[in-house]
């Protein structure tokens, strides 16, 4: 039977591990699927801090197999998976004990069975409260001005924690002190808290709070052992003497006392104030004494004020003192004197009860009496005061200042310049009284007005600073305490210079001068002061052409007569002797153009014209000359060679048409097929030429046919023949006038001769 059961069992895990192995085959052969998956949360969604929370993942699976299918079920935190488990049940669970707060949160559970998954809803799962915190201390007794170390833990939680530590007082009701901190990375915070004076019994309450999403929650104030705080010094107290009344003239003493326990290291430091003032003090021991005659000045209220480290006690008194006699008067007749008149002072006690008196001036007694009166000199100047004493009180008066004025000597005025300023110089007028009693009020007065004031405590000069721009007249006025009118200096004249800063040269009437006119340069510079030395300059000229030193702001250079040499570019240069420090101000640069005078244009036209038409007469009386000349030569010599002609030519000049032809003009050079002598090109550059003059008549009208129909060859040489005169018998309709060029040339050479035609009447 035991066998039967072991084989049994040894199949069924058989079985069973096939199913895990082969999944895929399982799920092949096997169809399923996942009907629904939920989540259980016991005891429920609000679960309070310590209690158990129980994770319940429920899953329903539907299958072909008699056994469950192997599935993986997921537990997951805020979307953080923190749990998962193979299983083949329909319930899987994950038990969380005494959950916290950090427990809460949104939870889900994911079913995954081979290729298939399903994910529960979200729960949001809140755990309340937050567990107890615990205090503990450094010690248990503490003296005053000690410090308590507070531990405040909460052991069961995770950070961040906000942590409130409040310290109590067990005979008061709420809290005397209160700190807040958070700890991020602890789940406990140490704190200090100092003890202070007149902490008897304390102890400490210790509270903690956790965020928990949107949610706060709170544990309970736990409270820590009591702690018994000792005194580290008593509270101060006074002890006056003498009891009772006190009266000035009576000795003073005012104590202050503490008690100091053993526990203290070092004494504190004690202080004695009236009102805001520290009147003794004592840092060793556990007393400080004041000690002074009383006097009525002596009322008031006296604070004694104990400081250690940490700790501060103050305790008060108020001291009255009886007076004995009121506070003595001094008074004068005037506090203003001049010079020489009389010093009356007295002092006086209400109620005048019998008294020493003394008057003093600063440290110096000047009476032993209530009156004193004296011819004030300056010397007799200062603050009096008076004493009065009855037994071993003496009171000071009130102080009185007494003012003794000398009058002022007559002001001296000067300036720190030479006999002359410059224009925009800045000077130092100086007004100085060397008597009179200080403090001096000094006004300039300048042009009868106040140009500016100045107080001097000595007798010192007083300074002034001004920019004067022309001649001007400065006065000093002084004043002092002295019941004399003010005292008027006597006039300083002040002489300006203006320096030349501006030059022009400009020319009269205009820039273009007739030649033998006038011409006149004007060199003017600003309002400047004389004397002004004026320079001209011609352009590229080192050294001035004209100098002259005037008064006037301008100068003038002329020349009676200009003529083309005075021409050219000119400039000027000006300066004073406010000039000497700095180089000389130059003008603009002016052209000067000279041009001549139109009588002498038109006379030079004349002469040019003059000699024009003498040349021309001269040169028509020699072309006369030659023309006559040449009507008496030979017209033989005007023909050409006769070798030069050939046998073609000599036929063409034989014929009555080619000649008929020549005597109206023709011409047959157009073509250019002329022929010339060998030797044309060759004449010498010496050859003379000349035209005659010659009347040709017209040859008949069958010859001018014939001339039309037989023209002549181009390039014939003109015979002597052309100038056949007029009047054969043959009817004529006109002249024509034919010039004859002759050309004289060495003996060497030939004669050449040719002929052309002006026009005829007809006007072929």
């Amino acid at each position: 039977m035991q066998l039967e059961t072991a084989q049994d069992g040894k199949m069924w895990l058989g079985v069973l591990l096939a199913l895990m192995l082969c999944p895929g085959l399982e799920g092949q052969e096997n169809p399923f699927t996942i009907n629904y998956i939920h989540m259980n949360i016991l005891p429920g969604l609000e679960v309070q801090n310590g209690e158990n929370l129980t994770l319940q993942c429920v899953v329903d699976i539907s299958t072909t197999s008699h056994v469950k299918p192997q599935h993986w079920v997921l537990f997951y935190k805020d979307d953080v998976l923190f749990h998962n488990v193979s299983s083949m049940k329909n319930t899987e669970s994950y038990f969380i004990p005494q959950a916290r707060v950090y427990d809460a949160g949104t939870y889900k559970c994911t079913v995954i069975l081979n290729n298939k998954e399903k994910t529960t809803s979200e729960y949001q799962v809140w755990v309340k409260g937050v567990s107890n915190p615990r205090v503990t201390l450094d010690k248990k007794e503490a003296i005053e001005g000690g410090v308590v170390t507070v531990n405040c833990s909460v052991p069961e939680e995770n950070p961040p924690i906000y942590f409130t530590i409040e310290k109590l007082k067990l005979d008061a009701k709420g809290f005397k002190q209160k700190r807040e901190k958070v700890s991020q990375n602890q789940n406990f915070m140490v704190m200090e808290f100092t003890v202070e004076e007149q902490d008897h019994v304390i102890l400490f309450q210790c509270q903690a709070r956790i965020f928990s999403g949107t949610n706060v929650e709170i544990s309970k104030a736990i409270r820590s052992e009591l702690v018994t705080v000792t005194e580290s010094f008593s509270n101060p107290r006074f002890h006056i003497s003498p009891k009772g009344v006190i009266t000035e003239g009576d000795q003073l003493n005012i104590k202050c006392t503490i008690q100091v326990t053993h526990l203290v290291q070092s004494f504190p430091e004690i202080i004695i104030q009236k009102d805001k003032a520290i009147v003794a003090h004592k840092t060793h021991g556990n007393e400080a004494t004041y000690s002074v005659m009383a006097m009525v000045e002596h009322n008031g209220n006296y604070t004694c004020k104990v400081e250690a480290s940490r700790i501060s006690k103050v305790s008060s008194i108020v001291v009255n003192i009886t007076e004995l006699f009121s506070k003595p008067k001094l008074e004068s007749s005037t506090t203003r004197l001049d010079h020489g008149e009389s010093l009356n002072l007295w002092c006086s006690i209400p109620g005048a009860p019998p008294a020493n008196f003394t008057i003093q001036k600063e440290n110096t007694i000047v009476s032993l009496s209530q009156n004193f009166t004296k011819i004030a000199s300056e010397r007799d100047r200062g603050t009096y005061t008076c004493s009065a004493g009855i037994g071993k009180v003496v009171k000071k008066s009130n102080a009185v200042q007494i003012t003794v004025c000398e009058m002022l000597s007559k002001p001296r005025i000067f300036y720190d310049s030479g006999p002359e300023v410059i224009k925009g110089q800045t000077i130092a007028v100086s007004c100085q009284s060397v008597n009179g009693t200080a403090p001096i009020s000094y006004h300039l007065v300048k042009a009868n007005s106040i140009l500016e004031s100045c107080n001097m405590d000595s007798n010192e000069p007083a300074v002034f600073k001004d920019k004067p721009t022309k001649d001007v007249e400065y006065q000093c006025i002084a004043d002092n305490c002295h019941s004399h009118t003010e005292m008027i200096s006597e006039v300083l004249r002040v002489k300006v210079i203006a320096p030349v800063d501006e030059v022009k040269l400009t020319i009269l009437l205009n820039e273009e001068v007739e030649s033998g006119k006038e011409v006149v340069l004007r060199c003017s510079v600003n309002d400047a002061s004389g004397p002004i030395t004026y320079r001209f300059y011609r352009e590229k000229e080192g050294s001035p052409f004209y100098q002259i030193i005037s008064n006037d702001t301008y100068a003038m250079w002329h020349k009676e007569k200009a003529s083309k040499e005075h021409e050219g570019q000119y400039y000027c240069t000006a300066f004073n002797r406010a000039n000497l420090v700095k180089s000389n101000p130059q003008s603009n640069i002016l052209t000067v153009r000279v041009f001549l005078a139109p009588w002498k244009k038109g006379l030079i036209a004349v002469v040019v014209i003059g000699v024009i038409i003498a040349t021309l007469i001269l040169g028509a009386r020699c072309c006369f000359l030659k023309k006559a000349k040449a009507k008496q030569t030979p017209v033989e010599m005007a023909r050409p060679a006769a070798p030069l002609l050939n046998s073609s030519n000599e036929k063409m000049l034989s014929d009555p048409d080619t000649e008929a032809n020549r005597h109206y003009g023709y011409s047959e050079d157009v073509g250019n097929h002329a022929m010339k002598p060998a030797n044309e090109n060759k004449e010498p550059l010496t050859m003379d030429v000349e035209y005659t003059e010659v009347q040709v008549t017209p040859s008949e009208p069958y010859q001018e046919k014939n001339r039309s129909q037989n023209k002549a060859p181009s390039g014939n040489i003109p015979d002597s023949r052309d100038k056949q005169p007029a009047g054969l018998g043959l009817e004529t309709k006109g002249t024509e006038t034919v010039y004859s060029e002759i050309r004289k040339t060495n003996p060497d050479f030939v004669e050449n001769r040719y002929s052309r035609t002006e026009g005829s009447l007809d006007g072929t």
